[in-house]
């Protein structure tokens, strides 16, 4: 591959702020967003359409509360949790089809994985009657992959193999596709309709401790799959035949990176519904932040996208009170300039 989306112009504005290189002074940036992560996840337990006291959260959680704050606190809880998790996944999945297409674009939801994931479950639910939540994951992660694996092989046709442009091409259109095929599946079906549509947009307001459990063991085995490539993921970075004169197996480092990528994003839209834009935003900060390594990236994206959907979250929930804007829209609204930004700043000179 000559030159992708992510080459930057020989000459032009100002450079960015180089990266934080030293150990130390990464560790420090991993601490404070440490920090950031518990306030904000302190944040959304206790605001909201109402506020709570600290003293009526800790009444809550250990049951001696009545009223409103019991309520509160027994929804906020796992909502936060939700929250932080599908942000973490989301971010992670990101960074690590970043990673292997080599596309500073690459995104579960610029990529068609977050739809495919969503069309499966949406037919799953209409033509096969699925009704346990275990389904739906599962077949969230099949047709996430089932849509990867379509991208791929699209942007993989012609001159110069799976470009970076191509393979965003054919993820918009296979996403544009995917998601008419959701209509058409839901609009003969009123039944079913009102909840696909409400959970199409994306959100963390159904959560229950259930729904946390549930998904924990596949966004754990997603996240140890994407770690477990960290050092591979650096060697994809110098190109297929440095990594492979290396010694790095590129293809099976590119399909297991893959899979992890695809059951985090399957795994979190089951449940939350298509989210978009944390796996764009949150890699690009990390890389402005701390460089190219992926064995930093991954537990940076991870906290990162954890903080990012949690204050998404709370901002839906008193921007218009008392109403509620699910997360999905906030964060199309910060994703979309980001993606703008990254295209305006990147060129393209090989279809």
């Amino acid at each position: 591959m000559t030159t992708s989306l992510g080459s930057r112009q020989a000459s032009g504005p100002a450079a960015p702020a180089a990266p934080l290189r030293g150990r130390r002074t990464r560790g420090l940036a991993l601490l404070l967003l440490a920090v950031a992560l518990l306030a904000a996840a302190a944040t959304s337990i206790v605001l909201g359409s109402r506020d709570v006291s600290w003293a009526e959260v800790w009444a809550g959680l250990s049951g001696r509360a009545d009223g409103f704050a019991e309520a509160a606190v027994a929804k906020r809880v796992p909502r936060t949790l939700l929250a932080a998790v599908a942000g973490a996944a989301l971010a992670v999945s990101g960074l690590v089809l970043q990673g292997i297409t080599r596309n500073p674009l690459a995104d579960p939801g610029i990529l068609g994985v977050n739809t495919g994931a969503s069309l499966a479950v949406v037919s799953g639910i209409a033509w096969f009657g699925l009704v346990s939540p275990t389904s739906y994951i599962w077949v969230a992660i099949v047709g996430a992959a089932l849509a990867s694996a379509f991208v791929w092989t699209v942007g993989s046709l012609g001159r110069g193999g799976a470009t970076p442009l191509k393979l965003t091409l054919a993820g918009a259109a296979t996403a544009a596709a995917l998601s008419s095929f959701v209509t058409a599946v839901v609009l003969p079906r009123p039944d079913i309709s009102e909840n696909v549509v409400s959970w199409q947009v994306g959100g963390v307001g159904g959560a229950t401790d259930d729904k946390v459990w549930l998904v924990a063991p596949f966004l754990l085995a997603g996240a140890l799959l994407c770690a477990w490539c960290a050092r591979g993921l650096n060697m994809l970075g110098l190109g297929d035949d440095l990594a492979a004169g290396l010694g790095e197996d590129v293809n099976r480092t590119r399909l297991l990176a893959a899979a992890g990528a695809v059951t985090l994003a399957g795994a979190t839209t089951a449940v939350t519904g298509p989210i978009a834009f944390v796996g764009l935003v949150v890699p690009h900060v990390g890389r402005l932040l701390l460089g190219t390594d992926h064995r930093w990236l991954l537990p940076f994206s991870a906290m990162g996208g954890a903080v990012l959907l949690l204050v998404g979250d709370v901002l839906g929930r008193v921007v218009v009170p008392p109403s509620e804007v699910d997360v999905g829209i906030v964060t199309a609204l910060v994703g979309a300039p980001v993606l703008i930004a990254v295209v305006r700043g990147s060129r393209v000179r090989e279809l």
